[in-house]
């Protein structure tokens, strides 16, 4: 794969190889502009990865007659970092009805704001898992279907999440 569209025809093909070639040639390009509306390096490597895994997952996603392979993910990079970015303007508007709601189950509004701010320290992937699971009410299983990502990874995340909001949470007062 020495020229572009050596690698374009490779990744339509799905060839071995062609998704790495893929990532190492493209990605600095990807990352800024996933970085550019997402704003933080860390947010916009998660992006670029899962828009790649997505568009690699999918039979037939990328047609090299349609276009540059460079093109259509940068394309789909872009669409993956705006979406995360709604979510989270969507996540931050939840959170300020949550916090301004009643208590509920005998969780005061001094707890449940310690809870949201746990959450806010957490990696996406992992917060993302543990509030479907929770807020969502869907099982590690729907929750990895939902997302396309292995139940294994889904397990990890929550499990890692649910430690880390355990150790923010009992430095706390009202824990």
């Amino acid at each position: 794969m020495n020229d572009d569209r050596e690698l374009d025809a490779a990744f339509a093909a799905h060839a071995d190889g062609a998704l790495e070639e893929a990532y190492r040639r493209y990605a600095p390009a990807l990352q800024a502009a996933a970085r550019h509306v997402l704003g933080t390096a860390g947010d916009a490597r998660d992006c670029v990865h899962d828009a790649l895994v997505r568009v690699w997952a999918k039979e037939g996603a990328y047609r090299p007659e349609r276009g540059a392979l460079r093109s259509f993910l940068m394309v789909c990079v872009r669409n993956e970092a705006i979406s995360r970015k709604r979510s989270d303007v969507r996540h931050v508007a939840t959170e300020r009805r949550a916090a301004a709601s009643t208590p509920a189950f005998g969780v005061d509004v001094a707890e449940r704001v310690a809870i949201r701010s746990a959450l806010g320290t957490l990696p996406r992937e992992q917060r993302d898992v543990i509030e479907l699971a929770y807020w969502g009410d869907y099982t590690q299983a729907e929750i990895s279907t939902r997302l396309g990502i292995p139940l294994g990874t889904i397990k990890s995340r929550a499990a890692l999440g649910l430690r880390k909001l355990a150790r923010s949470l009992n430095k706390q007062d009202f824990v």
